[in-house]
C-alpha cells in the first residue's frame, strides 16, 4: 500500500471557520495538522465575492474574531476588501502558513473502519491521511446557478455574483441583474452609473433598512489600539443589542411590526413612484427573508436607466431575456445573484462515511447534525456552520467560535480516551437534537413570515437557522458530551485474522 501523509486533523477550507479552527487547534497545541483549501488564497467567501460593492451588514467590530480583534476597521460596516485583508492578517499573525495547502480541491473523503481514520483525495492528486476531519468549507462557497433555457446560447456575457469578471467593462452595457438578494443589492447601485441599461429581475421583493455605516473616525482607532477593553466594549454592546432581537424572530413575530414600519418609510422616501413602489413592497413579514441592509438600493431603482421586472428570468432567446410574465428585454450581459447551494452542499457528495455512503445520501430527507457539527455514520468529522446553524440577525463568527469550543473539547476527549480511538454520534442523539430545533422553529419568523427563503430545503423544513440565541448555543456546545456518542476501537480478530469483536465491544465502551 502506498504511504501518504499523515495528520492529526485535515481542516478543509480557509474562511472564517478553517482558519479559526487552525487558530484554535495551535492554541490547544496541536500543531500536526493541515488545512486544505481549493484556491490560490485564503478567504473563503471574502475572497470569491469581490463584486463592486460587496460589504458586510453585520457590524465590523462583531465580524471578527474575540482572539483577534482589529482596533483599525475603517468603517461601521466594513467592505470586502477590509475582512479579506482582516484574514489574511489572521494567517499571518498565528502562523498558520506552514499548514496551509493551496490548490488541495478535496474530491473525495472516505473513513476506513479498519484503520479509523480518514483518506482525502485531492484534484491535484495528493492523498492525506486524517484522524479527524473539521469541514468548513462554509454553506456560501458553491454559486447557484438557475437552469434556464437557452441560457447556453445566449451571445453576450453571463457570470454569478460569486465568480465576478472584472475583466468585463460594463460601462455603456445593457445588464441583466437576477435577484434580488444581499448580493444584488449591492451590486445594483455600484454597477447602475455606468450601465447603459440596467433591469432587474424580481421574484420577491426584500425588505430594506437603511445602512447605518459611516467612516470610524481616527480619533475611535487610536482608542481602541490604546486601550483594547474599548474595543471588546463596542463588540459587546453589539452582540447585547442583537441577543435582545432574537425573541422577535424565533418567538413573537409580531412584534417585528415596527420594524416593518421603519423598511416601509424607507422605502417610500426613496421611491416616489406608486406603481414602482408597488413593485418593490413585500407581501410577506419583515424577517422570513433575512432583512437587508441599504441606503443606495431604493434610490438606484429610481434613476432613469433602470427597470423593475417584478418577475423571474424563465427564457432566453439569443440576446433576449424573457421573464415569467413574458416581459422582453435585449441584453448584452446578464449577472446571476442567485445565491448558493445551502441546504444541498456539494461538499456532502464528496463524504463516505462508516457505512459506505455519502453524507449527501444521508442527508437525502434534510440536513441534521447534533449540535451543528457532528452527523451519524460519520466518525471523527464534523462541520463548521453545520445544520441550523445561521443566524438572522447576528454574526456568524459568534456561531462559528462556539463550534470552535466544541470542537476543541472533542479533541480533549479523544485524547483522554486514548489510542486509536473514533467518536461517532448516535443517531438517537442526533434524533432528540433535530427535533428539539425543529420544534422551536415552529415558531420561527422563518417558518411563520409566508415566505420562501433559502434558509428551507427542498421539504420545506428550515434545516439552516438557529432559533435561539448565540450565548444560548454557546452554552449547547461548551463541551461534549459523551453519552450523546458511541466510542469506536480497532477490531479485534484472532490468530487467523477473522473479526471476532467490532462494534459491539465499541458500544460497549461507551456505556
Amino acid at each position: 500500500m502506498a504511504q501518504h501523509e499523515h495528520v492529526r486533523v485535515a481542516v478543509i477550507g480557509s474562511g472564517f471557520g478553517g482558519l479559526g479552527a487552525a487558530v484554535r487547534l495551535r492554541r490547544e497545541g496541536i500543531t500536526d495538522f493541515v488545512v486544505l483549501e481549493r484556491a490560490d488564497s485564503v478567504g473563503g467567501a471574502w475572497r470569491d465575492n469581490s463584486y463592486p460593492g460587496c460589504a458586510c451588514d453585520v457590524p465590523s467590530h462583531l465580524y471578527s474574531f474575540s482572539f483577534a480583534p482589529n482596533p483599525d476597521w475603517p468603517r461601521t460596516f466594513s467592505g470586502q476588501e477590509h475582512i479579506r485583508a482582516y484574514l489574511e492578517r489572521v494567517a499571518d499573525t498565528f502562523g498558520l502558513r506552514p499548514h496551509i495547502r493551496l490548490g488541495h480541491e478535496v474530491t473525495m473523503m472516505r473513513w476506513d473502519n479498519d484503520e479509523l481514520n480518514w483518506v482525502i483525495e485531492s484534484a491535484n492528486g495528493t492523498t492525506i491521511v486524517a484522524d479527524v476531519v473539521v469541514s468548513a468549507t462554509g454553506p456560501l462557497s458553491d454559486p447557484k446557478m438557475p437552469d434556464i433555457p437557452g441560457l447556453a446560447d445566449f451571445p453576450g456575457k453571463v457570470f454569478h455574483s460569486a465568480r465576478w469578471d472584472h475583466d468585463y467593462d460594463l460601462t455603456g452595457k445593457r445588464v441583466a441583474m437576477i435577484g434580488t438578494g444581499a448580493s444584488a443589492i449591492q451590486i445594483v447601485p455600484a454597477i447602475q452609473p455606468k450601465a447603459g441599461r440596467l433591469t432587474l429581475f424580481q421574484r420577491t421583493p426584500p425588505w430594506v433598512m437603511p445602512r447605518m455605516d459611516r467612516n470610524i473616525s481616527g480619533a475611535e482607532r487610536w482608542l481602541h489600539r490604546a486601550l483594547p477593553s474599548t474595543g471588546a466594549a463596542r463588540r459587546g454592546l453589539l452582540w447585547g443589542i442583537r441577543e435582545l432581537q432574537v425573541s422577535a424572530f424565533t418567538k413573537h413575530p409580531n412584534e417585528l411590526g415596527l420594524v416593518e414600519r421603519v423598511a416601509k418609510s424607507n422605502l417610500a422616501r426613496a421611491i416616489k413612484d406608486p406603481a414602482l413602489r408597488a413593485k418593490l413592497t413585500p407581501s410577506y413579514r419583515i424577517g422570513c427573508k433575512r432583512i437587508l441592509l441599504s441606503s443606495t438600493y431604493y434610490p438606484a431603482l429610481a434613476q432613469p436607466n433602470v427597470d423593475v421586472v417584478a418577475s423571474g428570468l424563465a427564457e432566453v432567446r439569443g440576446s433576449t431575456v424573457v421573464a415569467a410574465d413574458g416581459t422582453e428585454t435585449e441584453v448584452d450581459a446578464i449577472i446571476f445573484g442567485t445565491g448558493f447551494h445551502v441546504t444541498d452542499m456539494p461538499i456532502a457528495d464528496r463524504v463516505v462515511g462508516a457505512e459506505g455512503i455519502t453524507l449527501a445520501e444521508s442527508w437525502k430527507d434534510g440536513m441534521q447534525a447534533l449540535r451543528g457539527a457532528t452527523a451519524a455514520g460519520f466518525p471523527n468529522w464534523m462541520t463548521i456552520i453545520g445544520p441550523n446553524t445561521g443566524l438572522g440577525n447576528s454574526s456568524m463568527i459568534l456561531m462559528i467560535e462556539s463550534q470552535l469550543n466544541y470542537m476543541a473539547d472533542y479533541l480533549r476527549q479523544l485524547n483522554v480516551l486514548g489510542g486509536r480511538t473514533a467518536l461517532g454520534v448516535r443517531t438517537s442523539a442526533v434524533g432528540a437534537w433535530n427535533r428539539r430545533v425543529q420544534e422551536r422553529m415552529k415558531r420561527t419568523v422563518w417558518n411563520t413570515g409566508g415566505c420562501t427563503s433559502w434558509y428551507l430545503d427542498a421539504r420545506g423544513r428550515n434545516t439552516t437557522a438557529w432559533p435561539g440565541t448565540t450565548g444560548e448555543f454557546r452554552r449547547a456546545t461548551r463541551t461534549v458530551d459523551l453519552g450523546e456518542y458511541e466510542v469506536i476501537r480497532p477490531r479485534k480478530t484472532d490468530a487467523a485474522g477473522a473479526v471476532v469483536a467490532g462494534k459491539a465491544v465499541a458500544e460497549e465502551v461507551a456505556r
